[in-house]
C-alpha cells in the first residue's frame, strides 16, 4: 500500500511537472503553459446542439447519461427528442446517485455494451457527467475503475462524449477530473487524465431554472471554491488566472439572486458562465485542501459536496493565505472589496467575511455540526492528505494540520 501511495504521488508531482509547471523549458528563455478544453457551445437553447454534436462526432449509437432529478425536470426525455430528430439510434441509463459509486459505473458500461453505443451524452451535474466519463472509461480500457485511479492510467482513446451541464456547478463538462467513490473503501477515487476532457460541452443556461434554491445554493458555492482553489494552486498560470478571476466575479455578484429567483435570466446566465470558467481554470491548474478535504468527507458522509466546500473554505483560505498573500488580496478585490489602503493579510481577512456573508445568506451551514458531522477527524485527515487536490495546495499541510482545520470547522 506505501508504495502504491509513493506511485500516486509521484505520478502527481510528474503531471504537474510536465503539463503545468510555469517554468518549463526556462533554460531556453520560454515560459510554456499548457490549457486543455473541449469544444464549448454555451447560450440560450444551446441544448438543442445535442443530437447534430454527436451525429457531427460520428455516433451511430449513444448512451445518454442521467438521473433521476434530471428526468423529472423533462431534460432527459428533450435530449431523447434531440436525437430522435438527427435520426440517432440511444439507450439510456439514469441509474446515477449522489456521490456515484463505482457499481454504477459498472452497470452503466454494461448497458453501453449490451446496447452497442459507440457515444456518449451525459446531461446533469457533477456526479451524473463523472459517471458518463467513467462509463467511457471502462467501455474502451475494461477492468474496474478502481484500476485509473490517479494520474494518466487511460491507455486507450475514450468513445466520443458529449457533456450538457445542468447545475452550474460541477465544471466537469470541461474538465480532465471523473470523481467516483470506492464503494468496497469509501473512498472517493480521484481519476486525472486529458483523455477525460470531453470532446464538446454543451451549457445552456435555461437548464438552471428547474433547480431549487438548496442545490443552486450548494453548486454555486462549489464554484466558488473552484475559482478560489485554482487561483491559489501551485499549477495556477495566467491561461488559468483569467479564468478563475472572472468566475470569482460573477460569483460575487450573481450567486445571491440566482439563489432568491429560479426565473431571473441574468443571474442564471452569469452563474453558467462562472461555473464554465471556474471548471475550466480548475480542471487546468488543479485544486487544493478543500476539496482534498471534502473528497474524503464525502466518501464517508452523505453530505452535497458544495455545502462541505462551503463550509471549509474559509477555514482553508486562513490556513493558506502565508503562501500567496497578494493571491488572497486579488481574490477580495474579485469579491468586490475595495481593497486601496488594505495590507494584503487585511485585504485577505476580508475575502474570508466576505464568504462567509455569503454563505450565510444563501443558507448555507456555518460548521459542520449542523449538518451531523462530529467524529472521524483521525480517518478524514489521513485519507484527505492521499488526494490528488493536496499536491497542488499552496501550503504544505501534514495531518496534524489538517485535524487543526477540521477542529475549526466542527
Amino acid at each position: 500500500m506505501k508504495n502504491n501511495k509513493q506511485e500516486f504521488k509521484n505520478g502527481i508531482y510528474k503531471f504537474i511537472r510536465i503539463n503545468f509547471h510555469k517554468n518549463f523549458h526556462k533554460e531556453i528563455g520560454m515560459n510554456i503553459n499548457k490549457f486543455v478544453t473541449p469544444e464549448i457551445i454555451f447560450g440560450s437553447d444551446a441544448i438543442r446542439q445535442a443530437g447534430d454534436a454527436c451525429v457531427r462526432l460520428g455516433a451511430r449509437k449513444v448512451l445518454i447519461v442521467s438521473d433521476n432529478g434530471v428526468a423529472n425536470a423533462g431534460w432527459l426525455e428533450k435530449v431523447m427528442d434531440l436525437c430522435k430528430e438527427s435520426h440517432l439510434p440511444f439507450a439510456t441509463f439514469i441509474d446515477v446517485t449522489i456521490d456515484p459509486k463505482d457499481r454504477e459505473v459498472e452497470q452503466g458500461c454494461r448497458v453501453f455494451v449490451q446496447h452497442e453505443c459507440d457515444a456518449i451524452i451525459g446531461i446533469g451535474g457533477g456526479s451524473v457527467l463523472d459517471v458518463a466519463k467513467a462509463i467511457a472509461i471502462l467501455a474502451t480500457n475494461g477492468g474496474a475503475i478502481s484500476d485509473y485511479e490517479g494520474i494518466d492510467k487511460i491507455k486507450k482513446p475514450l468513445p466520443p462524449m458529449i457533456m450538457i451541464m445542468t447545475t452550474a456547478g460541477s465544471g466537469s463538462e470541461v474538465s480532465q477530473f471523473s470523481i467516483i467513490v470506492d464503494s468496497t473503501r469509501k473512498k472517493k477515487m480521484t481519476i486525472i487524465s486529458k483523455t477525460l476532457v470531453p470532446d464538446i460541452a454543451i451549457i445552456d443556461p435555461f437548464t438552471l431554472v428547474t433547480k431549487d434554491s438548496s442545490l443552486t445554493a450548494t453548486t454555486g458555492m462549489d464554484v466558488l471554491t473552484h475559482a478560489v482553489e485554482a487561483y491559489v494552486s501551485v499549477a495556477a498560470t495566467p491561461l488559468t488566472d483569467v479564468q478563475a478571476k472572472n468566475a470569482l466575479t460573477l460569483c460575487a455578484q450573481y450567486l445571491r439572486p440566482s439563489v432568491a429567483s429560479k426565473t431571473n435570466k441574468e443571474a442564471k446566465e452569469a452563474m453558467a458562465m462562472a461555473s464554465l470558467q471556474a471548471g475550466l481554470a480548475f480542471s487546468n491548474a488543479i485544486l487544493g485542501a478543500a476539496h482534498a478535504i471534502s473528497h474524503a468527507i464525502g466518501g464517508k458522509f452523505p453530505l452535497p459536496h458544495g455545502e462541505i466546500n462551503a463550509i471549509l473554505l474559509p477555514y482553508v483560505m486562513d490556513f493558506n493565505f502565508i503562501a500567496a498573500p497578494k493571491r488572497f488580496s486579488d481574490i477580495a478585490t474579485c469579491l468586490g472589496i475595495d481593497t486601496r489602503g488594505l495590507t494584503d493579510r487585511e485585504a485577505g481577512n476580508a475575502a474570508i467575511q466576505s464568504v462567509k456573508e455569503l454563505s450565510s445568506d444563501i443558507g448555507i451551514p456555518t460548521k459542520f455540526k449542523q449538518v451531523g458531522l462530529t467524529e472521524m477527524i483521525d480517518h478524514i485527515s489521513q485519507v484527505a492528505l492521499e488526494d490528488a487536490c493536496m499536491i497542488t495546495n499552496p501550503r504544505d499541510m501534514d495531518i496534524e494540520q489538517v485535524k487543526q482545520v477540521l477542529n475549526h470547522v466542527l
